[in-house]
């Protein structure tokens, strides 16, 4: 596509890519424009659906992770109330350089992924487990026992 016939010019496109793919040490940090870093995570928490279930005796996250082996997903805790779920899906590189091979068209997200969800109190996160079978992570997070109601304390009455 010629982009001169609708009066743009070839060196004005590519002044603006180069101001595009400036990096983010030269950038003005006075406005309040958020961080490169700030807009990967943020597209990698919306394009990552979960499911969150609760059990009477833990919560489960499903997040769907296709094509993705089980050791590419890491799960954390962070500040000891948030789970993170992340990794990366890549392309088999090896496979796209064979002659003659090109895509025709590409639907298939790549790239970092990312979740956090905040446990409720009663999280136990020294119990934590994950599964990935199918193309699905199961992170299971057991509860702590409810708190044994205090017992009434019985104060004996002294005659003074």
């Amino acid at each position: 596509m010629d982009l001169r016939s609708f009066g743009i010019d070839s060196d004005l496109l590519s002044t603006l890519h180069e101001m595009l793919d400036m990096s983010e040490e030269f950038s003005d940090k006075t406005h309040n424009n958020p961080s490169r870093a700030y807009v990967r995570d943020a597209r990698a928490i919306a394009a990552t659906p979960a499911d969150v279930k609760e059990y009477p005796n833990s919560y489960v996250f499903i997040i769907d992770m296709p094509g993705i082996k089980a050791g590419e997903i890491k799960v954390q805790v962070e500040d000891n109330d948030v789970l993170v779920v992340s990794g990366e899906r890549r392309r088999d590189k090896d496979k796209e350089h064979k002659e003659g091979v090109k895509y025709l068209k590409m639907e298939r997200r790549v790239g970092k992924f990312m979740r956090k969800f905040t446990l409720p109190e009663n999280a136990n996160t020294e119990k934590i487990s994950a599964v990935a079978q199918d193309g699905v992570l199961a992170v299971t997070v057991e509860k702590l026992p409810p708190p044994e109601p205090k017992k009434a304390k019985t104060i004996e009455v002294k005659i003074a």
